[in-house]
C-alpha cells in the first residue's frame, strides 16, 4: 500500500506560479498529475517515469508546466508557471507500482491516488 499526499495548491492570480508536491510513502514507478475542474472529467496533465528520464505533459500546459521527481525524497513535483483561469481545478497525483511507462495512460493504469489539492487561478 502506497499513500500519496499532495501539497502546494492555493489561490493565485493569472500569470502567477505554483509548485505542487506529491509525497509517496513507498517506492513507485511511473507517476502522474491529473486535474479535474468542476463539472468536468478528470484529465491527465503530466507523467514521469521512475528515473525521471522520460516526461510528458498534456498539450494545453506544454511550455508552462514541468514535472519532476526526487526519488531520494519519494516526492514528485509539478511546477506550474503562467497560470490561466482555465487551469483552475483539483489536482491529483497518481502512482503506479509496476514497471512500464505509458502516456496518455489507459483507465486503471495507476494503482494509487492522492486526495487532491485545489488550485484556483483568478483573472
Amino acid at each position: 500500500q502506497v499513500q500519496l499526499v499532495e501539497s502546494g495548491g492555493g489561490l493565485v492570480q493569472a500569470g502567477g506560479s505554483l509548485r505542487l508536491s506529491c509525497a509517496a510513502s513507498g517506492r513507485t514507478y511511473t507517476m502522474g498529475w491529473f486535474r479535474q475542474a468542476s463539472g468536468e472529467e478528470r484529465e491527465i496533465v503530466a507523467a514521469i517515469n521512475w528515473s525521471g528520464s522520460i516526461t510528458n505533459v498534456e498539450d494545453s500546459v506544454k511550455g508552462r508546466f514541468a514535472i519532476s521527481r526526487d526519488n531520494a525524497k519519494n516526492t514528485m513535483y509539478l511546477q506550474m508557471n503562467s497560470l490561466k483561469p482555465e487551469d483552475t481545478a483539483v489536482y491529483y497525483c497518481a502512482a503506479r507500482i509496476a514497471a512500464g511507462y505509458m502516456f496518455p495512460p489507459y483507465k486503471g493504469y495507476y494503482n494509487y491516488w492522492g486526495q487532491g489539492t485545489q488550485v484556483t487561478v483568478s483573472s
